[in-house]
């Protein structure tokens, strides 16, 4: 839909309306009111039967004349008392009444006049006043006609709108799904604007704007990639190093400082592991979907899970039995097993696992019943190495890199992932993936 053309038709209406009411009010200024002007040409034939047919009668022959088309027209002719006139008009009327000008009455169709000035006519002539009912004004046409006319105006504006926005439209949408194509992973898209084009300044800027970004979100993945390959190299002649060295025979001390630089190893080893992991998921652009079952793919994550502290106890509910889902199953496998291996550290007795649907969406719930995140935390814990002060010892934490590659699976879904307060105490974990 053409939604510049759209939000035009609006203000070209508002704009020939306003200037018809500038154009009205003018003529009024300089030429007379154009409704009072129209009411006058409709009345016209009245007027001219009074001042050429009645008023040519001989004074003793004026009110005969006057009887005579009071017969045959559709219009009534009454004499009132001038005073009675006078409270029917307005100041301005009633100085035209006096001086003998018909004035005539738009909104009541009459029109009055005096009989005469110096009562010639019949006695007192000059204390009465004709009134004339039942014209034929019609001021409805006349505001159709006007009507009618602005809004053929405004229609023949609108047809060279219609073509520029037209076209205006179809660049402007082109540049819209080349953003969408960059924002969902197309890093060479690039816009192709004809230099003629009224967005082509805008197009060269996405162009430019794309380029820098995928300059230096290549040159962050090779970094990435180098740094976590060179890395291998190092820690593996370390933990050589060290099997020599406990084999060469040491005491007990030096033992433990050896078990605990192998502790260090296997830290950095992991860390090293995770960064490529994550590395990899930022490459990945589609998806392998597939229909499965919620049930079973909620078991399958569960026992795919290292073992559990014996006190730890995992409730999974699914709602409806027979749900399933859409979706790319080892990326969301390893999605759902992060979030339950975070719950495996931090809950105390209770870890809770739940697949429903709403109106809109299928969700996966993973709560636990620990200490929970505090809300200020919550929009942070999606940042790559964010970590809260509780997970930085090396035995309940790991690098902060988890929930980040947890939030990209979800996002690659095209889905969201929120946290909340859990009902057993903790913090609960929602996927959201659209249907």
């Amino acid at each position: 839909m053409n939604r510049i053309f759209l939000r035009f038709i609006g203000p070209v209406f508002l704009s020939i309306a306003l200037a018809g009411t500038l154009v009205y009010g003018a003529i009024t200024l300089l030429f007379g009111e154009p409704v009072k002007e129209n009411a006058a040409r409709q009345a016209a034939p009245q007027i001219f039967l009074l001042e050429q047919y009645i008023d040519k009668a001989p004074g003793d022959e004026w009110l005969q004349r006057l009887n005579k088309v009071r017969e045959v027209s559709q219009v009534k002719f009454d004499l009132i008392p001038l005073r009675t006139a006078l409270t029917q008009l307005d100041e301005d009327q009633r100085a035209k009444l006096m001086d003998g000008t018909v004035v005539i009455d738009v909104p009541g169709r009459a029109f009055y006049r005096r009989v005469d000035l110096t009562g010639y006519r019949y006695v007192d002539s000059e204390n009465d006043v004709l009134y004339a009912q039942d014209l034929p004004i019609d001021m409805w046409q006349f505001l159709r006609i006007e009507m009618l006319r602005y809004v053929l105006v405004a229609l023949v504006l609108l047809v060279p709108v219609a073509f520029w926005s037209r076209s205006h439209w179809r660049e402007v949408q082109a540049l819209a799904k080349v953003t969408e194509k960059f924002g969902s992973g197309e890093l060479a898209v690039r816009a192709d604007t004809p230099t003629s084009s009224s967005v082509y300044p805008l197009s060269v800027q996405i162009n430019q704007m794309a380029e820098r970004i995928a300059q230096l979100l290549t040159a962050q993945k090779q970094l990435l990639h180098a740094v976590s390959h060179e890395l291998r190299t190092p820690i593996a002649r370390l933990e050589f190093a060290l099997e020599i060295l406990q084999d060469a025979g040491v005491d007990d001390k030096k033992k433990q400082r050896i078990d605990a630089m192998r502790g260090d190893l296997a830290e950095l080893n992991t860390l090293v592991s995770e960064l490529l992991n994550l590395a990899k998921m930022e490459q990945q652009h589609e998806l392998q979907l597939q229909e499965l079952s919620a049930q079973e793919f909620a078991q399958t994550c569960i026992d795919g899970l290292p073992p559990m502290r014996a006190e730890l106890q995992l409730n999974l509910t699914v709602e409806p039995v027979h749900l399933r889902l859409l979706a790319d199953q080892r990326l969301l496998m390893r999605a759902v097993q992060n979030l339950l291996k975070n719950a495996m550290k931090y809950a105390n007795q209770h870890i809770g696992m739940e697949i429903g649907e709403d109106k809109d969406c299928r969700w996966i719930a993973v709560e636990d019943d620990g200490v929970g995140i505090p809300q200020a935390e919550r929009e942070n814990i999606f940042e790559a190495f964010y970590r809260l002060d509780r997970s930085r010892d090396r035995n309940s934490g790991g690098f902060g890199l988890g929930l980040s590659i947890v939030r990209q699976i979800v996002q690659m879904h095209s889905g969201s992932i929120e946290v909340n307060d859990a009902k057993l105490g903790g913090a609960r974990f929602v996927i959201r993936l659209p249907k």
